[in-house]
């Protein structure tokens, strides 16, 4: 069963690049025919080859901003992960999203759809090195969980762009403590393809703009702290970043990310704070910029602008394959500079499900779950506030191939 699952994903990936390239190598070609033979005769006497799909579907019914309601059926996710430890040292990762445009980007040259690509070499039980394409290490355990399990991100995690190419050194001095520094690309693209050519910055006050330049080194460096204590009962993921944005325009974070880890019982609590010279996020760019004066036909972004985010959620296993789950989420947005748009943005996210194992060897769920988000602004702003409601009822599952 394994080796006709493993060979059907070839078969089907083969099919996809065969028909967005004519280099590719189709199912009747000798050397792909070549390939499933030796995949077939694999053997699973080690960890060397482990085959994931993440995996997740659902129907919905929706209202949106006008209070508009809605049906569909929406695949939420499908991302194929492959990993494995090659000997003792040496390791690798690698996962891609199967909905995802496999354009190469003009920074890394590496699709938006793969998330990672890394190889690792673990020297000893207290230090590693990591490089390839890989997801930063920002901490704070809504950032660190599988986004397959994840109904509704956070404003700020949401929007954020974190599979940077990259290298990152762990050192862990005792068991519990571990600590990650890491020096990654900011973006996938060159500054022309993220900001946009003829981009300029509103600076001081909403009357006041200069063009953007790119910066000679845009990098982002990483510092992050993960704890555990008590028997690993409190645990903790902590980072402090700098990103290199457009010349002398930075954006800075902060994550601070705790843990009560109980036997039936987990509950979180993150504090995501983003300090912007230029705003990377672009929530604030996108509600402001035609409320601001700028040179026409311009792409406009805001300076100084800061963002908070706060969110807890709490999973119960109230009986034998049974979970429920309850996140809330609070954010604030502030153009800290501009006096009508300080402080002008808040938002409320509120997610609850009802999650039902029904396989105990299986990472498969079966959820009923309800999602709903409000954003109001300040009255100065001149912006109206909405809000929006979905209910889903679907499946999870973390598909364990070969």
């Amino acid at each position: 069963m394994k080796k006709t699952l493993l060979l059907t994903s070839l078969l089907a990936l083969s099919l996809g690049v065969s028909a967005q390239d004519n280099h590719g190598y189709g199912a009747n070609d000798t050397k792909f025919k070549s390939l499933a033979e030796e995949v077939a005769k694999l053997q699973k006497h080690n960890d060397m080859f482990n085959v994931y799909f993440n995996y997740a579907a659902s129907a919905q019914v929706q209202s949106d901003a006008d209070h508009k309601w809605s049906t569909n059926f929406e695949n939420k996710q499908l991302r194929l992960e492959i990993k494995g430890n090659l000997t003792d040292k040496l390791y690798y990762r690698f996962r891609h999203r199967l909905n995802k445009s496999n354009a190469a980007k003009s920074g890394d040259n590496f699709a938006k759809a793969t998330d990672i690509m890394m190889v690792g070499y673990k020297f000893s039980d207290k230090f590693k090195l990591e490089g390839g394409k890989m997801c930063q290490t920002w901490g704070g355990f809504e950032f660190d969980e599988n986004p397959m399990y994840i109904y509704e991100f956070s404003d700020m995690v949401g929007t954020m762009d974190n599979y940077m190419a990259g290298v990152a050194a762990t050192i862990k001095p005792v068991p519990t403590q571990e600590f990650v520094f890491e020096v990654t690309n900011s973006h996938n693209e060159k500054f022309g393809e993220v900001y946009g050519n003829g981009s300029v910055a509103v600076e001081g006050n909403a009357t006041s703009s200069r063009p953007l330049e790119a910066s000679r080194n845009p990098l982002t460096y990483i510092v992050n702290w993960n704890g555990s204590f008590f028997g690993n009962k409190l645990q903790t993921r902590w980072s402090w970043g700098l990103q290199g944005e457009a010349r002398h325009k930075y954006s800075r974070l902060l994550f601070l990310g705790q843990q009560l880890n109980l036997s039936k019982l987990q509950i979180y609590f993150d504090y995501m704070g983003e300090f912007d010279g230029l705003d990377r996020l672009g929530i604030v760019s996108n509600e402001l910029s035609g409320l601001v004066s700028a040179p026409s036909l311009a792409n406009v972004w805001m300076s100084d602008v800061h963002y908070n985010s706060f969110v807890t959620k709490l999973n119960w296993q109230f009986a034998p394959q049974w979970n429920l789950m309850l996140k809330g989420m609070y954010e604030t947005a502030s153009a800290t500079k501009v006096e009508q748009f300080k402080n002008y943005r808040e938002s409320y996210g509120y997610v609850g499900s009802v999650e039902y194992y029904p396989v105990k060897s299986q990472d498969l769920r079966v959820f009923l779950a309800y999602i709903g988000r409000k954003v109001s602004y300040t009255a100065k702003s001149g912006l109206d506030k909405y809000n929006t409601n979905r209910i889903e009822l679907g499946i999870k599952y973390r598909i364990k191939a070969y």
